[in-house]
């Protein structure tokens, strides 16, 4: 199993990325993926989650209206557009796959991570 990451760079406040995560080595089509990010000194924390096919997602509330998750499942990569990007959302980002739904928050509950992605904000 991998899960690939990229996409990751220095941007200035006001500007966007967009990460991509390639998966191999597992049915990416029947698993919920999530990005989660991890900031200097911080705890790992949820970011947004995508169902299996796509049709529903969820966010932290910290990035709702500013990003947005999607995927691709004929590539077998999920995708991470962040607009309107503040220095607090300077982290390593992750990805990760989970069988279900119902704990898509948790990380925890999470089956495949990848090696994650460095996004720095800063002027």
């Amino acid at each position: 199993v991998q899960l690939q990451a990229s996409g990751g760079g220095l941007v200035q406040p006001g500007g966007s990325l967009r990460l991509s995560c390639a998966a191999s080595g597992f049915t990416f089509s029947s698993y919920t993926m999530g990005w989660f990010r991890q900031g200097p000194g911080k705890e790992r924390e949820f970011v947004a989650g995508i169902m299996d096919r796509g049709d529903t997602t969820v966010y932290a509330n910290s990035v709702k209206g500013r990003f947005t998750i999607s995927r691709d499942n004929g590539k077998n990569t999920v995708y991470l557009q962040m607009n309107a990007l503040k220095p607090e959302d300077t982290a390593v980002y992750l990805c990760a796959a989970y069988r279900e739904w119902r704990m898509v928050r948790f990380g925890s509950k999470y089956d495949y991570w990848g090696q994650g992605t460095q996004v720095t904000v800063s002027s």
